[in-house]
């Protein structure tokens, strides 16, 4: 796992997990089904994107933050949410990281961010960036690698960049090792499909 994933597993206080809304009956129009990030679910974020089924959501107050020290930023970035795929039988994270400052100012590159918090990754190497669209946002994706020292092997990482109105945002996939990380790729592309800004 990351390190923050390390660091904030225990520290996080939880939330509910994210539910859907329900619909009113007879000619009451159907009310929009939320996405994690809109107002009233378990993260409220820049973005909001479909979470994968089963994955628990948690957010991460600026309170937890602080108490992290170090291991609560990379880059300009500070993680706002957690995305836990233990409940699905697989161990890895998606971690929400958002920002104001420096690369993360509105008006930035994703790309220009997303270098930013790359730099900051312990061990990674063969780093792979392109840019897409995430959504309908322009967008940076990156692919690299890191060497695990503790557990003696190198795992895949991804992580996708967009900027919005209230600064950047980084979406970081993890896993366990690479087999865990290939199985949790489907969510890190659904929540690219479907990534939109907040209102």
């Amino acid at each position: 796992m990351r390190r923050v994933s390390r660091a904030v597993v225990g520290a996080v206080v939880a939330m509910g997990v994210l539910s859907g809304c329900s619909s009113g009956g007879g000619e009451e129009p159907k009310a929009a089904e939320k996405k994690l990030g809109d107002r009233g679910t378990a993260c409220e974020l820049p973005v909001h994107f479909t979470l994968a089924t089963s994955w628990k959501a948690e957010a991460i107050t600026p309170a937890t933050v602080d108490r992290m020290g170090p291991l609560g930023r990379q880059g300009p970035l500070t993680p706002a949410c957690e995305l836990d795929a233990r409940p699905t039988g697989h161990t890895g994270f998606l971690t929400v990281w958002s920002g104001t400052g420096g690369a993360a100012a509105p008006g930035g590159t994703p790309r220009a961010l997303l270098e930013k918090f790359v730099d900051d990754e312990n061990f990674a190497s063969d780093i792979e960036y392109r840019d897409t669209r995430a959504g309908g946002l322009p967008a940076t994706e990156v692919g690299y690698t890191v060497a695990d020292l503790s557990a003696g092997e190198v795992r895949p990482e991804r992580a996708l960049a967009v900027m919005t109105g209230h600064g950047g945002v980084v979406i970081h996939l993890g896993g366990l090792n690479a087999a865990e990380h290939q199985a949790l790729l489907p969510a890190f592309e659904l929540a690219k499909r479907t990534l939109g800004p907040t209102s």
